[in-house]
């Protein structure tokens, strides 16, 4: 499908579908909506509005056929003024390509510029969100279904007339394909099934498509290397561990960033084995991995002067003769011991040697992604991740971009009582505490192996599977992260 801005008018662009909006409450349309009720003898403002008694809240869609035309004009409700945003554009987009995307007649679609009239939104974001939704509203996972719906829009139409607003809109659109491919490409490693997808296919998949020089060490390479909690993880599992190093370096960077996804490909719990109704989703287990890899592909694409280095530590935790077992001393890469107090909390241990191979970079700063705790998932539930940092300036300045971006991001803390829970005996610490503040502990956990590098702690437990469809109509992987690191590392 093509997604492109033309400099013209709404009404010369020849389509199946005319796309227009409403805020909450209006009366009289203005704008690109009222030269189209007016080109069309006050159809919207005297039928729809009054007769039909469109609101225009958030998300109601009004299908206006034009019989004589062959097309019909679609009446969006942007809801409160007020209220609305970028992420809006993008979640209101999705839903209309969602109902056009199976109809023959919806071949061809053009639509104004949501947001960049009265709501006095930045131009080239809005056409960024556009084209987001777009291309997120035709995403489906179908792989292995027999029964395929074929997406018969084939192009999708940004018109406007305004030659400044034009400009700022095309580029916008440029950017918005590469970042929702990114997040589909994300959507499409987390869905896969682990059957297909782990360490060694992954390790495959990066080297393929991550758009940058990628390194792959083994099982060998990994243990010269010291990293032993990685190793010790992946220990019951007839894959071998593959450890990914992703490397994008630009000229005159300006700065260093490493970003860490949690890679675990399937997390049956190891020998504190999962129940079954835990275990069926986890294949998502690896959702930072896949955001870092998709991440760094659509950074490649972007040209930021910044040099980022994507890390995976990918592995399967299962239970067998040969896995790691409660009570094991295992000893990191910085030298930490750590007994394994619970072989479930399986990422932190991996993380921890993958942490500690990133500052040895000497980068700027780190961010992990990882799909952690579920505790995260009790106090944040589906709607927002957790973050967690040793640097309150990056943290809030993280949280901001990601507030642009529709993905949420919420504080939680680590304060020292926390870590009393992973005192050890035997060890330096315990690789879990108790039932209560589960998240914070973890995050306490990871920051033992990060010497004085800044650093935030991505929770995406919650929000990286969803059982029921998200208010962009996605059901099952989501992407999270993706958007927030490209603008993160962008800006």
């Amino acid at each position: 499908m093509k997604i492109s801005v033309q400099n013209k008018s709404i009404l010369d662009v020849d389509a199946d579908i005319i796309i227009v909006n409403l805020f909450e409450g209006v009366k009289t349309p203005g704008g690109v909506t009222g030269i189209i009720d007016g080109a069309y003898n006050s159809v919207i403002s005297n039928f729809v509005i009054k007769k039909e008694k469109f609101t225009g809240s958030f998300g109601e869609i009004y299908v206006l056929p034009i019989v004589e035309e062959g097309k019909k004009i679609f009446i969006a409700g942007l809801g409160k003024q007020a209220d609305f945003n970028y992420k809006k554009i993008r979640d209101l987009t999705a839903k209309i390509v969602r109902t056009c995307k199976t109809s023959p007649s919806a071949k061809k679609i053009v639509s104004i510029l949501h947001g960049a009239g009265v709501a006095g939104l930045c131009p080239g974001y809005c056409a960024q969100m556009i084209a987001e939704g777009t291309i997120s509203g035709i995403y489906t996972f179908d792989k292995y279904k027999s029964d395929k719906k074929e997406n018969t829009i084939k192009e999708f139409i940004i018109a406007e007339i305004d030659k400044d607003k034009f400009q700022k809109a095309k580029k916008g659109v440029e950017k918005g394909i590469i970042v929702a491919e990114a997040v589909n490409r994300a959507r499409n490693l987390i869905n896969e099934s682990s059957q297909y997808l782990y360490p060694e296919t992954l390790a495959e998949y990066a080297v393929q498509n991550s758009g940058v020089k990628t390194t792959v060490y083994n099982k060998e390479q990994i243990k010269e290397m010291g990293m032993n909690a990685f190793l010790a993880v992946g220990q019951g599992s007839v894959h071998e561990p593959k450890f990914i190093h992703m490397k994008y370096k630009p000229k005159n960077a300006k700065k260093k960033i490493a970003i860490v996804g949690k890679g675990i490909t399937f997390d049956a719990g190891g020998l504190d084995i999962k129940p079954p109704s835990s275990m069926l989703t986890m294949r998502d287990d690896m959702s930072g991995a896949a955001a870092v890899i998709s991440t760094i592909r659509a950074i490649s694409e972007l040209n930021p002067d910044v040099e980022v280095h994507a890390i995976v530590a990918a592995c399967e935790n299962m239970p067998s003769g040969s896995a790691y077992k409660p009570g094991d001393v295992i000893i990191a890469k910085t030298g930490r011991s750590i007994e394994i107090d619970n072989t479930d909390a399986e990422g932190r241990v991996t993380l921890a040697d993958a942490l500690a191979y990133a500052e040895e970079l000497g980068v700027d700063e780190i961010i992990d992604i990882a799909t952690l705790t579920g505790a995260c998932m009790v106090a944040l539930g589906t709607v927002a991740s957790g973050i967690m940092t040793n640097n309150n300036d990056k943290m809030f300045e993280f949280i901001k971009i990601s507030e642009k971006t529709g993905e949420r991001f919420w504080p939680l803390p680590m304060y020292e009582e926390y870590g009393d829970s992973l005192k050890s005996d035997i060890a330096d610490t315990k690789n879990t505490g108790g039932r209560m503040g589960g998240a914070s502990t973890a995050g306490i956990f990871l920051s033992k192996f990060i010497q004085k590098t800044p650093w935030l702690h991505l929770d995406i437990a919650g929000t990286a599977f969803l059982e029921k469809a998200d208010s962009e109509g996605i059901k099952n992987a989501t992407g999270v992260g993706v958007r927030s690191l490209i603008e993160y590392i962008c800006n």
